[in-house]
C-alpha cells in the first residue's frame, strides 16, 4: 500500500523498521506496582471459561487490549460466551486494559500478558528494540478509525496548524507517529521526544483528551476512535480522516501480537485465540448493530460509562475489522517513524508469523493473507 502525501514530500515504500531513540518509548521493564509506562493496566480478570478441556493443558492466556472502538475484535470476541473464550474452552482468558501501545508492549516484555491487540508503531518498536526476539504479529484486527480533530474556531484548515497545540495518546504510539509524520510533510518541525516546535504536541491519556479539548487546553488531537468522535460531539471538527492519506483508505490500526516464547510453547492456545478473533470479526461484519451493543457494554465495563449513541455510531462506522494485518502498510508506517526521528531504521524481517492465521483462514474457506516479505 502507498500513502498519498503532499507533493513536496514523496514516499518510497520500504521494508524498513524502527527502534525508538527516546528512552521513554516502549522500554522493556519489569512489572511493578506502579504499572507500565505512564499508565497502569487495568486487570479485568476476563470472561469465564466456556467449558470443556483446556487448550494444550494451559490454565489461562493473559491478553491485553485498549478500551477503544479500534479494538472491536477484542471488545466483542472476549465477551462472556464470545468467540475467543469459546475457542479456548477450559482455558481462561485473563484480560488487562491499556491506554496505548507502548505500555502494552512493556507488559508483554515483562510477561504480564502473553498476547495483546496493539497498534503498528509499538509492535515494530517492541520487535526492533529486542533484536527481533520479543514478539510476532499473528493476525490483523482493524483498519482505519483515526482522525485529526480540531477546534474549528482556532484551526480552520490544514495550513493553519503552526503554533497550535495538538494532542496524541502517548509518545511513540501509532497516532503520535502519524501526526509527526504529517506535520513533517507540511514542513513543520517538532522535536520527537519533547513535542516542542512549530506545533506543540502534547501526549495525554485518551480518556483525558476530550476534557482538555473542552477546557481549551489543546486546539486539536490526532486520536483513535471513540476519542475522535467524542471530541466532535463536544464541538470539534474532523479536519483530516487518516484514511485519506492511504491508498484505498486502508492502513493497519490494530494487530494481534504474541510473545515469541509463548508462541513457541503454546501454539495451540495462540491458534485458539486467532480462530476466535477471525470468527469474532466475521460475526461483527454480519451483525453490526449487535456488535455495537457488545462494544458499548465492554467500554462501560472498562471505563465506567457507555458511549452516547451518536459517538458509538460514528466511531464504529469509521473502522473496518480485518483479519489481514495489512503488512505493507505497517512497513510504510515504520518508515514514517524513521523519518520523524522517533525511531531508527532496522530490519523488520520476521516480525510476522501468519502461518497460524492462514491455517485458520483455510479452515474457514477463505484465502491466505500476505506478510509483505516480512514473515519469519
Amino acid at each position: 500500500m502507498s500513502v498519498r502525501r503532499p507533493a513536496q514530500r514523496r514516499r518510497h515504500c520500504a521494508l524498513a523498521a524502527l527502534v525508538a531513540l527516546p528512552a521513554l518509548v516502549a522500554l522493556p521493564v519489569l512489572a511493578t506496582a506502579c504499572g507500565y509506562g505512564s499508565k497502569a493496566p487495568e486487570d479485568r480478570g476476563g470472561p469465564a471459561a466456556a467449558g470443556g478441556s483446556k487448550v494444550g493443558g494451559l490454565d489461562e492466556v493473559k491478553v491485553g487490549y485498549f478500551g477503544n472502538v479500534t479494538h472491536a475484535t477484542a471488545l466483542v470476541g472476549l465477551r462472556d460466551g464470545g468467540e475467543i473464550p469459546r475457542e479456548l474452552g477450559g482455558t481462561k482468558a485473563s484480560t488487562q486494559v491499556f491506554n496505548a501501545g507502548p505500555a502494552a508492549i512493556e507488559a508483554l516484555n515483562a510477561k504480564a500478558v502473553d498476547m495483546a491487540w496493539v497498534g503498528p508503531s509499538p509492535s515494530v518498536n517492541g520487535f526492533t528494540r529486542s533484536g527481533g526476539k520479543s514478539l510476532r504479529i499473528v493476525a490483523g484486527a482493524t483498519s482505519g478509525g483515526a482522525s485529526l480533530v480540531v477546534n474549528p474556531e482556532k484551526v480552520r484548515s490544514l495550513g493553519d496548524l503552526e503554533g497550535k497545540r495538538i494532542a496524541t495518546p502517548q509518545l511513540g504510539n501509532t497516532q503520535d507517529v502519524a501526526l509527526l509524520d504529517f506535520l513533517a510533510g507540511k514542513g513543520l518541525r517538532v522535536s520527537p521526544d519533547t513535542g516542542k516546535g512549530d506545533v506543540s504536541v502534547l501526549r495525554q491519556d485518551n480518556k483525558e483528551i476530550p476534557t482538555t479539548f473542552r477546557q481549551g487546553g489543546i486546539d486539536g488531537a490526532w486520536v483513535p476512535e471513540p476519542t475522535a468522535s467524542t471530541i466532535v460531539a463536544g464541538g470539534g471538527k474532523v479536519l483530516l480522516n487518516e484514511k485519506k492519506l492511504w491508498k484505498h483508505g486502508e492502513f493497519v490500526t490494530t494487530n494481534l501480537v504474541v510473545r515469541q516464547e509463548f508462541l513457541k510453547k503454546h501454539p495451540e492456545a495462540v491458534e485458539a485465540v486467532v480462530r476466535g478473533s477471525v470468527r469474532a470479526n466475521a460475526w461483527i461484519r454480519e451483525h453490526p448493530d449487535e456488535a455495537k451493543k457488545h462494544i458499548n457494554t465492554a467500554l462501560e465495563r472498562d471505563s465506567g460509562k457507555p458511549l452516547p449513541e451518536d459517538v458509538l455510531d460514528s466511531s464504529f462506522d469509521d473502522i473496518d475489522v480485518t483479519d489481514d494485518p495489512l503488512a505493507a502498510t505497517l512497513a510504510e508506517e515504520a518508515e514514517h517513524g524513521v523519518e520523524t526521528g522517533l525511531m531508527k531504521k532496522a530490519d523488520l524481517r520476521g516480525i510476522y508469523d501468519l502461518s497460524i492465521l492462514n491455517r485458520v483462514l483455510k479452515g474457514e474457506g477463505r484465502p491466505a493473507v500476505d506478510d509483505a516479505g516480512l514473515g519469519s
